[in-house]
Protein backbone atom coordinates (compact mmCIF):
# COMPACT_ATOMS: atom_id res chain seq x y z
CA UNK A 1 0.00 0.00 0.00
CA UNK A 2 1.77 3.15 -1.26
CA UNK A 3 0.81 6.27 1.13
CA UNK A 4 2.40 9.29 -0.07
CA UNK A 5 2.22 12.45 2.02
CA UNK A 6 2.41 16.38 0.65
CA UNK A 7 3.84 18.12 3.83
CA UNK A 8 3.42 21.69 1.96
CA UNK A 9 -0.68 20.64 0.86
CA UNK A 10 -2.18 22.16 3.78
CA UNK A 11 -4.43 19.28 4.25
CA UNK A 12 -3.79 17.26 7.41
CA UNK A 13 -1.55 14.50 7.32
CA UNK A 14 -4.27 12.58 8.97
CA UNK A 15 -6.69 13.58 6.30
CA UNK A 16 -4.45 12.55 2.98
CA UNK A 17 -3.66 9.28 4.60
CA UNK A 18 -7.36 8.77 5.29
CA UNK A 19 -8.25 10.18 1.34
CA UNK A 20 -5.72 8.07 0.37
CA UNK A 21 -6.80 4.70 1.67
CA UNK A 22 -10.61 5.83 0.71
CA UNK A 23 -9.00 5.61 -2.77
CA UNK A 24 -7.61 2.43 -2.57
CA UNK A 25 -10.66 1.04 -1.35
CA UNK A 26 -13.49 2.61 -3.93
CA UNK A 27 -10.72 1.74 -6.83
CA UNK A 28 -10.19 -1.86 -5.50
CA UNK A 29 -7.08 -2.15 -4.97
CA UNK A 30 -8.13 -2.81 -1.54
CA UNK A 31 -10.68 -5.29 -0.66
CA UNK A 32 -13.10 -6.46 1.84
CA UNK A 33 -10.59 -8.33 3.82
CA UNK A 34 -7.31 -7.17 3.21
CA UNK A 35 -5.25 -6.33 6.37
CA UNK A 36 -4.04 -2.51 6.79
CA UNK A 37 -0.34 -2.22 8.24
CA UNK A 38 -0.09 -1.72 11.51
CA UNK A 39 -0.39 1.75 12.83
CA UNK A 40 2.80 1.10 14.02
CA UNK A 41 4.51 -0.10 11.24
CA UNK A 42 2.61 2.86 8.48
CA UNK A 43 3.79 5.34 11.13
CA UNK A 44 7.12 4.05 10.58
CA UNK A 45 7.33 3.71 6.73
CA UNK A 46 5.93 7.40 6.58
CA UNK A 47 8.09 8.76 9.06
CA UNK A 48 5.21 10.31 10.82
CA UNK A 49 3.37 10.02 14.77
CA UNK A 50 2.06 6.91 15.49
CA UNK A 51 -0.90 9.35 16.89
CA UNK A 52 -1.43 10.53 13.48
CA UNK A 53 -1.95 7.28 11.70
CA UNK A 54 -4.41 6.31 14.87
CA UNK A 55 -6.21 9.42 14.14
CA UNK A 56 -6.44 8.54 10.64
CA UNK A 57 -7.58 4.86 11.44
CA UNK A 58 -9.94 5.48 14.19
CA UNK A 59 -11.88 8.34 11.12
CA UNK A 60 -12.02 5.69 8.69
CA UNK A 61 -13.13 2.71 11.08
CA UNK A 62 -15.82 5.30 12.22
CA UNK A 63 -17.20 6.31 8.72
CA UNK A 64 -17.19 2.69 8.01
CA UNK A 65 -13.89 2.06 6.03
CA UNK A 66 -12.14 -0.36 8.13
CA UNK A 67 -12.81 -2.68 11.13
CA UNK A 68 -10.18 -3.11 13.89
CA UNK A 69 -9.85 -6.34 15.96
CA UNK A 70 -7.52 -5.97 19.20
CA UNK A 71 -4.24 -8.12 18.48
CA UNK A 72 -5.25 -8.88 14.98
CA UNK A 73 -4.87 -5.57 13.17
CA UNK A 74 -7.32 -3.26 11.48
CA UNK A 75 -8.78 -4.75 7.82
CA UNK A 76 -11.11 -3.37 5.10
CA UNK A 77 -14.80 -3.69 5.83
CA UNK A 78 -16.87 -4.98 3.21
CA UNK A 79 -19.23 -2.36 1.95
CA UNK A 80 -20.89 -1.64 -0.59
CA UNK A 81 -19.87 0.69 -3.43
CA UNK A 82 -22.63 2.75 -3.97
CA UNK A 83 -22.20 3.74 0.01
CA UNK A 84 -18.82 4.54 -0.72
CA UNK A 85 -19.59 6.64 -3.82
CA UNK A 86 -22.16 8.46 -1.25
CA UNK A 87 -20.07 9.04 1.23
CA UNK A 88 -17.24 10.60 -1.27
CA UNK A 89 -19.93 12.89 -2.79
CA UNK A 90 -20.77 14.29 0.85
CA UNK A 91 -17.02 15.10 0.62
CA UNK A 92 -16.88 16.56 -2.24
CA UNK A 93 -19.89 18.55 -1.83
CA UNK A 94 -18.07 20.11 1.63
CA UNK A 95 -15.14 20.80 -0.36
CA UNK A 96 -16.70 22.65 -3.20
CA UNK A 97 -19.13 24.54 -1.02
CA UNK A 98 -16.09 26.17 0.63
CA UNK A 99 -14.73 26.50 -3.09
CA UNK A 100 -17.80 27.85 -3.75
CA UNK A 101 -17.70 31.06 -0.93
CA UNK A 102 -14.23 31.88 -2.03
CA UNK A 103 -15.08 32.04 -5.62
CA UNK A 104 -18.19 34.51 -3.77
CA UNK A 105 -15.87 36.54 -2.13
CA UNK A 106 -13.05 36.60 -5.11
CA UNK A 107 -15.93 38.04 -7.42
CA UNK A 108 -15.31 34.77 -9.57
CA UNK A 109 -17.96 33.65 -12.09
CA UNK A 110 -19.69 30.30 -12.16
CA UNK A 111 -18.14 30.02 -15.84
CA UNK A 112 -14.55 30.60 -14.37
CA UNK A 113 -15.03 28.41 -11.68
CA UNK A 114 -16.32 25.38 -13.75
CA UNK A 115 -13.46 26.33 -15.80
CA UNK A 116 -10.83 25.74 -13.06
CA UNK A 117 -12.43 22.95 -11.89
CA UNK A 118 -12.54 21.32 -15.39
CA UNK A 119 -8.93 22.36 -15.69
CA UNK A 120 -8.16 20.61 -12.45
CA UNK A 121 -9.87 17.58 -12.80
CA UNK A 122 -8.15 16.85 -15.89
CA UNK A 123 -5.55 17.10 -14.35
CA UNK A 124 -5.80 14.96 -11.57
CA UNK A 125 -7.11 12.41 -14.27
CA UNK A 126 -4.04 12.15 -16.30
CA UNK A 127 -1.75 12.11 -13.26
Amino acid sequence: MDIIINNSSGVPIYEQIEEQIKGLIMTGELAAGDALPSMRILAKELKISVITTKRAYEDLERDGYIESVIGKGSFVKGINNEVLKESMLCTIEEYLDKACDKALIGKVSLDELKEILSIIYEEKKNE
